[in-house]
């Protein structure tokens, strides 16, 4: 059945045509991957099916009573909620609840003898029971736990936005809602973070449509492909894997009867020429079929990003870090790390989000001092430096700046790797931007075409050491496949700091992670060949427990930094209140069983014939099983804590 239907929908935003005419629907069990070039209107897209962009014609309808949520990339929040507030913002009763729960729970913390207090507790908990609140207080700390949240009582106005983007992704789990729209759910997530959500969204039953950079998750989550293609619509039932399959075919495809076509043109306008006469229906007939085949459009495959940019030579000494260490309120990032990078080094820097990557980085640019130790960059050393926050630095130089100016300032000519010079409009070309877009402000470029440009900037400065910060936020996956290729041949130190573990898997061949204490561990091999490492350890871990024996030479990982920096999780105690949560939850558990069990008792009794009887109670039976999973889940969590 379908959610959401568009009909003939067009969109202009007058220097770019966005939708000429796209029809497409959206069933209940569709879990679609929307994909395109940086500009090509993805964004754009959700926002007009969530109807916060108006269209210029067709029509969007939506199916009476389905409930769509969004998640933009940089979402609106209340600056005065907690998180669980946030969290709750729409759950009216439920939250009141929730809130009263916890303010009780703290009070009887302080006065475990005031009676008052106990028989109000009992009163709400019996309400929280009735309404479910219980259930959904337990699920938003379970994902806010994925997610690298702890502290649920935390300011919204004292968080970064990584953290932001992660509550209001939590806030849209929690939802559930019929439809869930989503742009680039991955940017700020941690590696084990993105792998848990991949996890929950193949479970989740409401349909999904979304935008990501990550090509693991977008092989693994969807069950659909929509492509924009410069304003038309284009649709692949299967994974991004088939995509990819059939998108090569049809290229070819294309290739091949442009080819043909051009073929047999030619030989029409050659007997064109030869001057036939119309002397019979038959000729006239050609003469028309030659007329029409000379105005025959074709469609051009996608042009792709062309990076030829010319890099320089590199000397013996690049970047030598020398037992370096730096803190901040107390809290120590990285810790007497030591070494040397070589021209050939293809190194991967992961870890939590504000375990101190990005400071790392700025050590080695000399962005910030290291409170000991020395950082030294070789002579020849020419550092290309892809920030994170690129588009943060586009905006602050001059939004009104044009385009081509603004690649102007490095040089009005580029050399390229054939060692010819190509003009600045030209090397732009090559970039995706067209010439009405060259002379345009870059205020007017979407966040993935600045995150483009600024890259563009970066390589033809000629660097032969490329820095790059969380390089595939915002960039198509288009432009990440050909910014991979280049990495291969590029002939100089490659640093990566990214949770993509595809990227990740396709340009490094050294791992350093940052563990605990500020301590950065090596790794030899990429990312896949690094959790297999870990899962190694674990299991030797595991053995070790199982047998009582205390393990040599394995070292735990053990980082997940909270958003005040923090302890982590494992370091974290019980408050008064989760321990009694923790308490509860087990009669609490085995209260959902034993209904389960008498459900399932009846539902083996009812007639085969009756099915709304039959399907009503499956359906009680689904919601039990998924209450105790989630009870379950939550009870897992404490006991470890206690433990």
């Amino acid at each position: 059945m379908s959610i959401i239907t568009l009909q003939s929908v067009k969109k202009d935003f007058g220097i770019k045509e966005i939708l000429k005419d796209a029809s497409f629907s959206l069933d209940a069990t569709d879990k679609v991957g929307l994909i395109g070039t940086n500009g090509s209107g993805k964004s754009t897209l959700l926002k007009m099916i969530a109807g916060l962009e108006s269209i210029d014609s067709g029509q969007i309808l939506v199916n009476s009573g389905s409930k769509i949520i969004y998640l933009p990339q940089l979402p609106d929040l209340d600056e005065n909620h907690t998180v669980l507030e946030q969290v709750f913002a729409d759950s009216g009763e439920h939250m009141s609840l929730v809130r009263e729960y916890e303010e009780l729970s703290d009070k009887l913390a302080h006065y475990p003898d005031d009676s008052q207090l106990m028989s109000r507790l009992s009163v709400v908990m019996q309400r929280m029971d009735t309404s479910g609140a219980w259930e959904l207080e337990t699920n938003a700390k379970i994902i806010l736990t994925k997610l690298g949240i702890f502290d649920f009582e935390a300011k919204i106005s004292t968080l970064s936005g990584g953290y932001r983007k992660r509550i209001a992704l939590a806030s849209a789990l929690l939802a559930e809602p019929d439809v869930l729209l989503m742009d680039e759910p991955t940017n700020h997530l941690d590696a084990l973070s993105v792998e848990w959500l991949q996890s929950y969204l193949n479970r989740y039953r409401g349909a999904l449509f979304l935008i990501t950079h990550d090509r693991y998750f977008l092989d693994k989550v969807t069950n659909r492909i929509i492509e924009i293609d410069r304003g038309d619509i284009y649709t692949y039932t299967g994974n991004y894997s088939y995509y990819l399959e059939k998108k090569a075919l049809a290229e070819e495809s294309a290739v091949s009867s442009q080819r043909k076509h051009q073929g047999l043109l030619r030989r029409e306008l050659e007997w064109l020429k030869k001057g036939p006469k119309a002397r019979s229906t038959k000729q006239k007939a050609r003469i028309d079929r030659a007329h029409a085949l000379r105005d025959t459009e074709f469609k051009q495959v996608q042009g792709k990003v062309d990076i030829s940019t010319v890099g320089r030579r590199i000397g013996k000494k690049v970047i030598e870090l020398n037992q370096v260490s730096k803190a901040y309120n107390g809290r120590t990032l990285i810790n007497n790390f030591t070494y040397e990078f070589s021209p050939e080094d293809r190194i991967g820097i992961i870890g939590a989000n504000g375990a101190g990557k990005s400071t790392l980085m700025d050590m080695i640019i000399g962005r910030v001092k290291p409170d000991s130790g020395i950082a030294e960059i070789g002579t020849t050393v020419h550092i290309g430096y892809f920030d994170q926050h690129s588009e943060e630095l586009l905006t602050a130089l001059n939004e009104n700046q044009r385009v081509i100016d603004y690649i102007k300032e490095e040089g009005e000519f580029i050399k390229i790797t054939d060692g010819t010079q190509i003009t600045a409009s030209q090397m732009l070309e090559r970039f995706l931007f067209p010439g009405n877009q060259q002379y345009a402000p870059i205020n007017k470029l979407s966040g993935g075409e600045k995150r483009r440009l600024f890259l563009l900037r970066v390589l033809m400065s000629a660097p032969n050491v490329l820095i790059l910060d969380e390089p595939t936020n915002d960039l198509d996956v288009q432009t990440l496949a050909v910014l991979e290729d280049y990495l291969e041949d590029f002939a100089g130190c490659v640093i990566v700091v990214s949770h993509d573990r595809y990227f990740l898997d396709r340009t490094i061949d050294t791992v350093f992670s940052f563990e605990e204490g500020g301590n950065l561990r090596q790794y030899p091999g990429n990312y896949s060949i690094y959790l297999d490492y870990k899962k190694a350890e674990e299991a030797a871990l595991q053995q070790a427990a199982n047998t009582k024996d205390k393990p040599k030479n394995v070292e735990v990982q053990n980082v997940a930094a909270s958003p005040k920096g923090g302890e982590n999780q494992k370091q974290r105690r019980l408050s008064n209140w989760e321990k009694r949560e923790f308490e509860q939850l087990e009669g609490k558990i085995a209260q959902l069983e034993a209904e389960k069990v008498e459900v399932e008792k009846t539902l083996a009794n009812v007639s085969a014939g009756n099915y709304s009887q039959v399907q009503k109670l499956y359906d009680q039976v689904e919601k039990l099983k998924k209450a105790i999973d989630v009870a379950t889940e939550r009870w897992l969590e404490l006991a470890e804590m206690e433990s």
